[in-house]
Order: structure tokens, then C-alpha cells, then sequence
């Protein structure tokens, strides 16, 4: 029987699609599908869609400060909220990330998934910084990326060509309504249609036609 394919659409920036990402790598392996990683610009996609950040709704951003604890011990992720937030999220934001992750996909498809666990490791664990060219090295080199493979990633991700796959990405999550991150896309009766945030897993597992047996299922992701 073929895999169904599953595409996450996710932007490091965002510590809800951390937890999706963590279980979607769990579940590569359970579920009968193909998965693909697709990082994408969440300040285009908010930017484009007129969505605000829950962080800039005073009563949203209380809720999220407390839900953050509560969803690290449920999906088993280890964030740690930072130090200054609206300085991580809206004024240094994950283009230079995004951009390198895209020029990894575009080169290395094998180690996206790696790097980009580093970079919310960088982010959302520890507190450090995901936006200069160091930053985005020592999460690729912690991913196992040689030093030759890094320095050829970074000058990729400068590229024009690197820039437009990372709009296309983008674009083609616009295309189908997306509004924020994380979103997960399947092909359902020969359309596209997506789940939306890091709690529609018993949806999605429906729709695929697979059992959802809880976020952490052996715990087979590698944190």
C-alpha cells in the first residue's frame, strides 16, 4: 500500500510547531506515510493573511506564558520560554533561519529535519540566538553537518534562488489558507487540505485513516 503524503509546514519561531514537528517525526514511522518538511516565512504568511501574533493580545499572551508549561510535559519537549520574547519573535524573527533551512532542503534534504530541532533547541530551550550566520552554524554543526557543508549552506542561503524557493514554500501554504504555523497538509479525495496548530493530531490521524495513539508514542523522535 503507498504512503500517504503528509506535508508540515512550520517556521522555528514558533514554539507550537515545535511540539507538531516533534510529533510528526514520531509518527513518520508509525503511521503509513511519507513526510515532508517544508520551513516556510511565518511573518509572510501573518503579513499576508491580516493575522496577529497571540502574543500581541495582552489576555493571549497570559495564556500562552501558561500553556507553554503545560505542553512541554505533554508532548515531552523541552522548552523553555526566553528571557525577552517579543525581541525573538518580532524584532530579530527566523528569516535568516528559514532561509537556511531552506537551502538545506534544496541541497541536503536528509538533515532538515536535524537542523531544524537545533534551531528550536537555540530558541526555545536555551535562550540563544538563531539569526547570525555563527548562530545558525553551530545548530548545523551540532546537526552533524561538516564544516565544508556548512560554509556551502550559508552562502546558498544568500542566493536568489534560495530566496524564491523559501516565497514559493510560502506561497503555496497561502495558496492553501494558511494563517499561521504550524499547518499539515494531505491530498484528500484529490484536494489538498490541512490541519491547523499542534492539537489536531486525532483529526488528522482520521483523515489519513490512522490511530492516534498520543503525542508521545515510544517517544521515537530524537530529543
Amino acid at each position: 500500500m503507498s504512503k500517504k503524503s503528509v506535508e508540515l509546514f512550520y517556521d522555528v519561531v514558533s514554539p507550537y510547531s515545535w511540539f507538531a514537528f516533534e510529533v510528526m517525526c514520531r509518527y513518520q514511522s508509525r503511521w503509513n506515510i511519507s513526510l515532508k518538511l517544508r520551513p516556510f516565512f511565518l511573518g509572510g504568511v501573518m503579513n499576508e493573511s491580516g493575522n496577529r501574533p497571540p502574543g500581541m493580545v495582552p489576555n493571549k499572551g497570559r495564556y500562552m506564558s501558561k500553556d507553554m508549561h503545560r505542553l512541554r510535559k505533554y508532548f515531552g519537549v523541552p522548552l523553555n520560554i526566553p528571557s525577552d520574547p517579543p525581541k525573538v519573535m518580532f524584532e530579530k524573527g527566523s528569516l535568516n533561519a528559514q532561509r537556511f533551512l531552506t537551502a538545506i532542503d534544496m541541497t541536503m534534504p536528509d538533515k532538515v529535519e536535524n537542523v531544524s530541532r537545533e534551531l528550536w533547541l537555540r530558541i526555545w530551550s536555551r535562550d540563544e540566538d538563531i539569526t547570525t550566520p555563527e548562530s545558525l552554524a553551530q545548530a548545523a554543526r551540532n546537526a552533524g553537518l561538516s564544516e565544508e557543508d556548512i560554509g556551502s549552506v550559508l552562502a546558498a542561503s544568500k542566493e536568489e534562488k534560495v530566496k524564491n524557493q523559501l516565497k514559493k514554500t510560502t506561497s503555496d501554504a497561502m495558496a492553501m489558507g494558511a494563517f499561521g504555523s504550524p499547518m499539515i497538509a494531505t491530498e484528500i479525495n484529490g484536494e489538498m487540505e490541512f490541519v491547523f496548530g499542534c492539537d489536531r493530531f486525532p483529526i488528522l490521524a482520521d483523515m489519513i485513516g490512522e490511530k492516534w495513539e498520543g503525542p508521545q508514542p515510544d517517544v521515537s523522535s530524537k530529543l
